[in-house]
């Protein structure tokens, strides 16, 4: 065999110098090898393969395939406000990143824009094949504080009415996986259980919640907390607030932006140590991101990407408006900030796969879904696989 792309019944054998099942515990692996058949993972183990190798990676680790439960655009694609193709372009190349598995993320907008880009969402996910898979969308508002709106526009910051729950509900159909709002606000504990009782996963951001209204939520079923340290009531010695909850509540399971801009290494550090198996990370991903400096988009709204490496994006105000980062470069980041290597595939796999319901992801095991990345010696995509086959190569050449 030697495209090695697992497909149509076909076998494959990988041994890699170093592999990262993300389980639990679970050791790397130096040397491993994973081997594939019918779209899933049917072996996996340590040492040597028990049988000659389909495909030798000398280099690098091979992990689960990525999983960001915050794009809001990629490549130049604004995903709130794209058509078809713009969504295909999003998905066809996020795998360039490691990524194997994303939810799209639309920002605050009055209630009916949000609820046409859900009907949009609903009819186009289907036939998204091919690329990353696409878990459902993420809804970042509209139902948070007006004080730590950050990026979002505050004339359309509105009430959690039990008509506009139902309306967004309605139009999501099938699609709305998970929801971001402000505990605080007027009707948003009932709207965290409409939300819960529909199977939709709910997280606390754009929030100046105290720690009690925090756990309040987390009675009610919220399980998240959205980009911890941004846009929330900070930690404070005689008042946790939401950051403060977040990591101390084991109910809660934060995403953190891995830029090191919007949080420095330090505090991601802190994180990591102080809610062990609770951190995912997640890029919060602009329409910018993969593209030169310029103006772009964000929510239907211009951002400006300023020039620099790894500067992110920001409103005309300044206000930071997402991010340019990489999934593959977070883990990176991570890596650099003194977390190990385990912990920061898990925190990017595994972790944001279990949070929105998906076992069958986000991990190297036997029975999960073959969603591979190949991450060179410099921690950048190689190569990715999703169901077994090859949907990216560096070098643009197929795997031998």
């Amino acid at each position: 065999m030697t495209q090695g792309d697992g497909r149509g019944g076909s076998e494959l054998l990988i041994a890699a110098a170093s592999v990262v099942p993300a389980g639990p515990g679970s050791p790397v692996m130096t040397p491993g090898y994973v081997a594939l058949a019918d779209g899933v993972i049917t072996d996996v183990g340590a040492g040597p393969p028990p049988r000659a190798a389909d495909l030798e990676l000398a280099s690098g680790v091979l992990l689960p395939g990525l999983v960001d439960l915050q794009v809001n655009g990629h490549f130049g694609v604004d995903l709130q406000t794209a058509a078809a193709d713009g969504w295909t372009e999003v998905a066809t190349r996020l795998p360039e990143t490691g990524t194997t598995a994303f939810l799209p993320t639309f920002i605050t907008a009055p209630i009916g824009e949000l609820s046409a880009a859900l009907r949009g969402a609903a009819a186009l996910v289907p036939g998204l094949t091919g690329g990353a898979r696409v878990l459902g969308v993420h809804v970042e508002g509209p139902f948070i504080a007006p004080n730590r709106r950050g990026a979002h526009n505050e004339a359309w910051i509105t009430t959690a009415s039990a008509a506009a729950v139902a309306e967004l509900q309605e139009a999501g159909r099938g699609v709305l996986k998970l929801v971001t709002l402000a505990p605080e606000r007027n009707g948003v504990l009932a709207a965290i259980d409409q939300f819960t009782g529909a199977g939709v996963l709910v997280s606390i951001g754009h929030s100046d919640a105290t720690a009690r209204q925090v756990a309040q939520a987390a009675d009610h079923g919220a399980r998240m907390v959205t980009h911890l340290f941004d846009a929330q009531r900070p930690l404070h010695h005689r008042e946790p607030g939401v950051v403060g909850q977040a990591l101390a509540d084991p109910r809660l399971t934060s995403g953190l932006i891995a830029d090191l801009r919007h949080v420095c290494a330090e505090v991601c550090g802190i994180a990591f140590a102080a809610a062990p198996g609770r951190i995912c990370l997640v890029t919060d991903a602009a329409a910018c991101a993969g593209m030169p400096p310029g103006r772009y988009l964000l929510g239907g709204e211009p951002i400006e990407l300023p020039p620099g490496d790894g500067v992110p994006p920001v409103r005309a105000d300044g206000t930071l408006a997402g991010s340019g980062l990489r999934m593959d470069t977070g883990v990176a980041n991570m890596i650099t900030a003194g977390v190990g290597l385990a912990d920061a595939v898990a925190a990017a796999t595994r972790i944001p796969a279990d949070l929105i319901g998906r076992p069958d992801i986000g991990r190297i095991a036997r029975g999960a879904a073959a969603d591979l990345a190949w991450l060179g010696d410099d921690m950048r995509a190689r190569a990715t696989w999703v169901g077994g086959e090859l949907v990216y190569s560096r070098s643009g050449q197929e795997l031998a």
